[in-house]
């Protein structure tokens, strides 16, 4: 019974936040989409961490760091109110709108965002929280959640912050535990380039060797001419 509560209340998030989200679009490398969220919602990072209900725009930070960070602004994209560290996690369907999950939490609380879904990708933006709350959000769940043992006071502390993954217990687990990450491209190392060796000229043939034969012939013939005359 206590397993298909959660699978039920798991499923009931996941309508909600299709549900909250009808309308969203969403375009552009930076993965900009428009979000309307009908009651508040709790996010993590550096700024404001509830929104209230209304429209946002996500995007997706153009960053030299190698992570994924995640930035919210106001609807007409003038106050920028979060930005959150996040991790690529799988899907096994791809749907053709914007899904955005949610934490597990008592009725009544206000809902913890999980994860951000782009249109049409495979990879998703799973949210990393402050430890103490990725551990109460763990109790609630019941299973491991995304956090950063650090203290995140402002956005370039996220292009170093570390990731791990937190139990219910607090004990620290591998992040493969709650996402799964993007495979790992192989690396193609190029074949060197042949070496080209200039072909030697062709020669003429052996004329030129028949030439210098009967030349050395022609002085040994006048040589031997001479010295038959000496003798005479």
């Amino acid at each position: 019974m206590k397993i298909l509560k959660a699978l039920g209340s798991g499923l009931a998030f996941t309508v909600l936040a299709l549900l909250v989200v009808p309308s969203a679009k969403a375009d552009g490398w930076d993965r900009k989409t428009i979000v309307n969220f009908s009651g508040p919602v709790e996010v993590p990072g550096v700024g404001q961490h509830t929104l209230p209900a209304g429209t946002y725009v996500f995007k997706i930070m153009d960053s030299t760091a190698n992570r994924h960070i995640v930035q919210i602004f106001s609807q007409d994209e003038s106050t920028l109110l979060t930005t959150i560290l996040s991790v690529p996690n799988f899907r096994a369907k791809v749907k053709d709108s914007t899904v955005i999950t949610f934490h597990e939490v008592a009725a009544g609380e206000i809902q913890p965002i999980k994860a951000w879904y782009y249109p049409g990708r495979q990879y998703g933006e799973y949210f990393v929280w402050e430890h103490t709350r990725a551990v109460q959000l763990a109790v609630l769940e019941e299973e491991p959640v995304l956090s950063t043992p650090v203290v995140v006071a402002k956005v370039e502390d996220l292009t170093t912050a570390p990731v791990e993954a937190v139990t219910p217990a607090g004990a620290v687990v591998e992040t493969a535990t709650v996402v799964v990450p993007p495979p790992v491209e192989p690396v193609v190392v190029a074949a060197p380039a042949p070496i080209q060796v200039a072909a030697l000229p062709k020669t003429a043939g052996n004329l030129p060797l028949f030439g210098l034969f009967g030349f050395l012939a022609l002085g040994a013939g006048l040589l031997l001419t001479g010295l038959i005359k000496r003798t005479a």
